[in-house]
């Protein structure tokens, strides 16, 4: 232990070492994602690393302000960076302007280092041959026919699981269903993208909650009968990693469980943490099967209803973009091991669909169609799109624009 910490020392010593270390934050300019930067660069502030630059990328002016969509984009741009100004001018800023091409591969890397350099843009039909897809609207539909269940959101981060189970939540208690929108996410913007809802409960797991209280649980339960010493044994094991993830792993199961006569919406966690739970559920399953005494019925229970596709759907949410793509494919090869076969996926924020003629935005939404096509063809037995829309989904009112008709459905 004495020799890790010091190495730990050692690095943290590095980083807080301005002349030897320089980190580099990237957002874009979009209000979540400085939120996130913000509390990234106060955190690391606090451990001494203050020799910090921000990357702005993707910073987007219209080049032709008759454009709503354009004119649209813009204006969320220099709203949220207006609104970070006292954050902004703490650190060195370098702004990177929306591309129209991906930067996949050495040579769209090269030019984005290319200060000044103009960029060539076609404009034409984004839309061209892109295979049938379904509003999210549609997917709703579906979903409203079974009644109840728990649906899930899951996919890299960024790329609008959270915005994507609001509207769904949200959406399903405007038609009269009871819901309990939830996230497993320290994160936790799901409450504000859904805002207040009649019929909709929101909440979020809190680990260190959970934690505290299932060790008061085993403390009053198992230890009441120990002497000292073991309580004190007992009382050192509780502080392992592993009670927390028993912890959230309970929560999470009796979240779940409601499902049984509500729907239940999960915004899962953007990174491995969603994994975890679910590797941890078939090590957990097992152990439990071995010996299930004093456990609750829902934790029991949790695997077979994840497995269940008529008690859960899980929707992967992408962007048509490659990396989000193909990482929401390597997720999908996470599910189908753990037995869980997803519902759909749902492409997000797409340009293909929608109502622009800003030759920029034209061109990135007809970069988009490799990855609408490879998804339809490769990965998803049902797709769902929905278009990039002007106002920022948040609220009610404003998710509400996720199920407006695209431009081609």
């Amino acid at each position: 232990m004495q020799k890790q910490r010091a190495i730990y020392e050692s690095s943290v010593t590095a980083l807080a070492d301005g002349a030897r270390t320089t980190l580099v934050l990237v957002s874009r300019p979009q209000k979540a994602a400085l939120d996130e930067a913000e509390r990234t660069s106060g955190e690391l502030s606090a451990l001494g690393v203050r020799n910090q630059h921000l990357i702005l990328n993707g910073v987007f002016q219209a080049c032709c302000p008759e454009d709503k969509a354009a004119a649209a984009l813009e204006r969320r741009g220099t709203s949220a960076l207006a609104a970070k100004q006292d954050f902004l001018k703490r650190l060195p800023v370098v702004e990177v302007p929306l591309r129209a091409h991906n930067l996949v591969g050495i040579p769209a890397l090269r030019k984005l280092i290319r200060d000044g350099e103009a960029e060539l843009v076609e404009a034409g039909d984004p839309g061209g041959d892109l295979p049938p897809l379904e509003s999210l609207s549609a997917l709703v539909d579906d979903l409203v026919r079974s009644g109840r269940g728990v649906i899930m959101t899951m996919g890299k981060g960024g790329v609008g699981k959270t915005t994507v189970a609001a509207a769904i939540a949200t959406e399903l208690a405007r038609r009269g269903l009871p819901v309990h929108l939830s996230t497993t996410d320290p994160a936790a913007h799901v409450a504000a993208a859904a805002g207040e809802t009649a019929g909709l409960e929101v909440s979020r797991i809190d680990p260190q909650a959970e934690t505290k209280a299932y060790v008061d649980q085993v403390m009053a339960t198992t230890g009441k009968s120990l002497d000292a010493n073991g309580r004190a044994l007992l009382e050192e094991d509780l502080r392992s990693p592993c009670t927390e993830e028993i912890a959230v792993f309970r929560a999470f199961a009796r979240i779940v469980a409601q499902g049984r006569d509500r729907f239940v919406v999960l915004d899962t966690a953007p990174t491995g943490h969603t994994l975890l739970l679910l590797d941890a559920t078939e090590a957990y399953h097992r152990e439990i099967a071995r010996k299930a005494s004093n456990l609750p019925e829902e934790v029991l229970q949790l695997l077979p209803r994840l497995r269940d596709p008529r008690f859960t759907r899980v929707l992967v949410v992408t962007l048509p973009e490659a990396t989000p793509v193909h990482e929401a494919a390597a997720l999908q090869a996470d599910l189908r091991r753990a037995q869980i076969e997803p519902f759909a996926w749902v492409i997000n924020q797409s340009f293909a669909r929608a109502e622009t003629r800003d030759p920029l935005l034209l061109a990135r939404g007809a970069g988009e169609r490799p990855f609408i096509q490879e998804v339809t063809r490769d990965f998803a037995r049902r797709t769902a799109i929905v278009p990039w829309v002007p106002e920022e989904p948040v609220g009610p009112a404003k998710l509400q624009q996720l199920f407006l008709p695209s431009k081609k459905n």
